[in-house]
């Protein structure tokens, strides 16, 4: 429940309590709610300015519409916490994006008041129209239907797929385009430049405004009615339908209106609400509206850690001095040198720049850097067809995004040989986002593809090799390269790059019985247990793999010929993972041993900070020193047993 200040004399538990609420008190609801919201992330972290841009709109539509019952997705849920602080749950938003707690996205398991789940984006439009055509099978004709979209999600091909869709179903729906020039970085695109053209231009409305009073007067005058129809659907399908993009496709659009003048979007949805059919209204908004830091720089402040709320200085904690430098940074510093050197390369990049520190490069090479809005799938075919006129593409994609690019990763590019490499980034278990945005999947889907090779860096110097090693060449087909969000450790300190050898691991630590296969940075995880354990007198082996594809089977023939037991440690999926790829080669190999496999279990890994995921699935530090003491009590009670027998 909220308390008594955020409302003046009034409480707000769900959408009910507030469309009782007089209209005059709802300004004020509107300041409380973003101090509110600028209190608690600035105590805790989690997605912001989105969230500010859209207190009025949030308000709004709760005020008007009849929730749960009338459905209302959020899309990308970035924009969600107000919705999230209106649906009963202010109390519980101190745990927003904790382990066991809220979700930073909408969940249809965590509250009925979350129509759609929503971590992706661009997906608003297909989920209202499935349900608006299911009411309509059903005979339910008194229930609204609304989604509400940011302009960077209506670019990717799923919500032009569902507009096109929606302009032929014609279901009651309607769409608020929540337009603030922004996704994660600013805007970019055809569609963006027409967005602005539609604020800025007014000519639409205005048209549509002097047709609108040249009809009902010549009506007065005596038309007939079916002479009116005939004008109108002439005019709207010629001058308007060009002027017009959602026109065109049989959408009645309306807009845009100021997104933050909170009277005026009541009288509006209360008006749209008697239109029958598909219309959609085209609010600007202001991303990070309130909080003048958030203002100034958007970027920036899409997503926050802990800050000062009078300041807006940041209060990271401070990195052990061992890690000093993100897989991120060392990424962007190391492609940007390389293509100083190397003319063929160039960077993609779906609305992910500054995520992916691609700012600089494109900032050095502004024509050698593509952002394509959030569009993974064109982004990767984009890309083969760059690689099939002799550039080298360096298509950079976090894992959980790079699903849904998956057929075009087959068809266009692996089937084809073409050399893109595919930078994975936020592989394995991202922490706060939830399960919606853990890369948890690509090793299993990608090691299934012919023609491709898969590699992992335990550090950041291996990032910055296999970087070096995809554009030298010659590798024919995609390389792809996966890596971690956060900070990763330094081993060798020189500006010297080193080509790998394709598919070859190394040997880390030299010991007898058991045997750790490591792939990425979780086998710092497996170092550790190797020197707390050999303190008590324990030596194990420790490879790093390096590579999931093409695995290197010499390494695999040693340790198997020389190892009973072996563990396999991956930030991933078990199933389909590194650790089953060896398994299958032991079985085909004919070895035996006994393998335990350690990465995450066949369900959605939850939200927490990477390090509580890691040991809550039981692939830390402490789980390889659990699995190798019950392996070495195995290997001590053999011992015990062979000598007892002599």
């Amino acid at each position: 429940m909220y308390k008594k200040e955020m409302t003046g004399n009034y409480q707000i538990n769900n959408p009910e309590e507030l469309r009782e609420l007089p209209p005059h008190v709802l300004p004020q609801l509107s300041q409380n709610l973003r101090t509110f919201l600028i209190d608690h992330i600035a105590m805790y972290g989690g997605h912001f300015s989105s969230s500010l841009g859209v207190v009025e709109l949030t308000i709004a539509l709760h005020y008007v519409f009849n929730t749960p019952k009338d459905k209302l997705i959020w899309d990308v849920g970035h924009q969600a916490y107000v919705h999230k602080l209106l649906t009963g749950r202010a109390p519980l938003f101190h745990s927003n994006r904790l382990l066991g707690g809220i979700s930073g996205f909408p969940s249809m398991e965590e509250n009925e008041f979350d129509a759609f789940g929503t971590g992706h984006s661009s997906t608003s439009l297909s989920a209202i129209l499935g349900m608006a055509c299911a009411a309509s099978y059903r005979g339910d004709h008194n229930r609204q239907h609304i989604a509400v979209i940011g302009d960077g999600a209506l670019t990717a091909g799923l919500a032009f797929e569902a507009l096109n869709n929606i302009g032929f179903e014609q279901p009651n729906v309607l769409i608020v385009l929540n337009d603030n020039n922004m996704s994660i970085d600013a805007g970019t695109g055809a569609l963006q430049n027409y967005l602005v053209d539609l604020i800025s231009g007014h000519t639409y409305n205005k048209l549509k405004a002097h047709i609108k009073k040249l009809l009902s007067t010549k009506q007065r005058a005596g038309w007939s009615i079916a002479t009116i129809r005939k004008l109108e659907k002439l005019m709207k399908t010629g001058l308007l339908a060009s002027s017009n993009l959602f026109e065109a496709l049989n959408i009645r659009y309306f807009g845009p209106i100021d997104g933050h003048n909170l009277p005026k979007l009541i009288k509006v949805f209360e008006q749209l609400k008697q239109i029958p059919g598909p219309k959609i209204l085209h609010c600007v908004t202001q991303k990070g509206k309130g909080f003048a830091p958030a203002m100034l720089n958007k970027e920036l402040w899409h997503a926050t850690g802990k800050f000062d709320k009078l300041t807006g200085m940041r209060l990271e904690n401070k990195s052990s001095q061992l890690y000093r430098n993100t897989f991120q940074e060392v990424f962007g510093e190391t492609l940007t040198k390389l293509a100083q050197s190397n003319n063929r390369i160039v960077a993609i990049s779906p609305a992910m720049l500054s995520g992916s520190k691609l700012t600089s490069m494109k900032q050095a090479m502004p024509h050698r850097v593509f952002d394509v809005g959030i569009c993974e799938q064109h982004a990767v075919t984009f890309s083969a067809g760059l690689a099939t006129d002799g550039l080298l593409p360096f298509c950079v994609i976090y894992s959980t995004f790079l699903q849904r690019a998956y057929d075009q990763l087959i068809h266009d590019v692996a089937l084809q040989k073409l050399q893109i490499v595919l930078c994975i980034d936020r592989a394995g278990v991202v922490g706060p986002d939830g399960p919606t945005h853990q890369g948890a999947f690509d090793i299993a889907f990608l090691r299934c593809i012919p023609n491709i090779v898969g590699a992992s860096p335990m550090t950041l110097t291996d990032l910055r090799n296999l970087l070096f090693t995809a554009q030298a060449g010659p590798v024919e087909g995609p390389f792809a390269i996966r890596y971690p969000k956060g900070f990763g450790i330094q081993d060798q300190h020189t500006n010297r790059f080193t080509k790998l050898e394709i598919g070859k691991g190394r040997k880390l630590c030299v010991g007898k019985d058991i045997a750790i296969l490591s792939l990425g940075p979780v086998g710092q995880y497996a170092m550790e247990a190797c020197s707390e354990l050999l303190n008590e007198g324990i030596s194990i082996a420790h490879y790093d793999l390096r590579f999931f594809k093409p695995l290197d089977e010499e390494l695999l023939h040693e340790v198997f010929q020389t190892y009973p037991y072996v563990i396999t440690v991956e930030d991933g999926c078990i199933a389909g993972g590194v650790g089953s790829a060896i398994m299958e080669f032991m079985v085909d190999q004919g070895y035996k041993a006994r393998l335990k496999r350690l990465g995450l279990p066949d369900t959605f890994a939850v939200q927490g900070t990477q390090e509580e995921l890691h040991r809550l699935y039981a692939y830390d530090k402490e789980a390889i020193i659990a699995v190798i003491r019950q392996f070495y009590d195995n290997v001590a009670s053999l011992s015990a047993n062979s000598v007892s027998r002599y």
